[in-house]
């Protein structure tokens, strides 16, 4: 069971940010986790992913919960991290923060099927959490990016190690340092979405899936699950590790904290290599 003991640590951030990832039960064994920070284009700052974090820790141990969908809704799925986090407290302290890693790592060994309905733009941390995902479901109005390279960053909750994965090194380096993104059409083509629907039917569809999944016998499907991690990313938790490292050197930088400043007043960065 999960531990119930209330955490005394920091949160970098408004603890009522918590309140804009909302879980539902669906019939058949199926949990829907929604973003709902619309004025904030869902973006995810670390209460919200320690709340996401924490509602699947104890789906984990839920043998009424055998599948979990993660959305937005039909105009965004997420534009990414709170920017604004950073800037208050701090990127080191935020990214660094022992909360927000430790729901991560919650997100990424969760042992049941993870499905993203993705509409609008999955952006930064939004598209590292679909890459969370086992599959996707696209809205044609989707798109995936990791735009950090923009603002002097780098994709720092997993995008380096599983964009390579999920698409292939010579797309993940495009997206990567460019930080342009691909619509979802082109995440058709490339085996990132398994199916793009209207966006209207993109959470229904999921959910349609999952409890077909769901209806599976659960220790098959989790030991497939698990087969599946280690055939295609033995490595992985290696990589995590170096791209933690190299985030951390790299939010020092001054052209990080430019990138940042220029972000939130809207113009364009002046980097400088430094």
């Amino acid at each position: 069971m999960a531990d119930s003991t209330p955490d005394s640590r920091p949160t970098y951030g408004d603890p009522a940010d918590a309140a804009c990832i909302q879980a539902e039960r669906l019939p058949g064994y199926v949990m829907v986790i929604r973003i709902s920070r619309p004025e904030k284009r869902n973006a995810l700052s670390n209460p919200m992913v320690v709340e996401m974090g924490r509602l699947l820790a104890e789906a984990r141990d839920d043998l009424d919960v055998r599948c979990v969908v993660i959305t937005g809704d039909e105009t965004i799925f997420s534009a990414g991290a709170d920017i604004k986090n950073f800037q208050q407290y701090g990127v080191t302290l935020v990214v660094n923060d022992p909360r927000r890693v430790e729901a991560w790592n919650t997100l990424q060994t969760f042992p049941k099927p993870l499905i993203a309905a993705v509409n609008g733009v999955a952006y930064g941390a939004g598209n590292e959490l679909a890459l969370c995902c086992d599959f996707v479901i696209a809205g044609d109005n989707a798109k995936f990016g990791q735009p950090e390279v923009k603002t002097g960053g780098m994709a720092g909750d997993g995008g380096t190690q599983r964009l390579p994965r999920k698409v292939g090194p010579n797309l993940a380096t495009y997206m990567l340092l460019t930080g342009e993104p691909i619509d979802a059409a082109t995440a058709h083509r490339v085996g990132y979405a398994v199916e793009v629907v209207p966006p209207a039917r993109t959470l229904p569809r999921a959910v349609e899936l999952a409890q077909l999944i769901a209806s599976r016998a659960p220790i098959a499907v989790q030991g497939t699950k698990a087969c599946i991690q280690v055939a295609v990313g033995a490595s992985a938790l290696n990589g995590l590790a170096f791209e933690r490292v190299a985030i951390l050197r790299n939010h020092m930088s001054q052209d990080r904290l430019e990138g940042m400043a220029a972000f939130l007043e809207k113009r364009s960065p002046n980097f400088k290599g430094v």
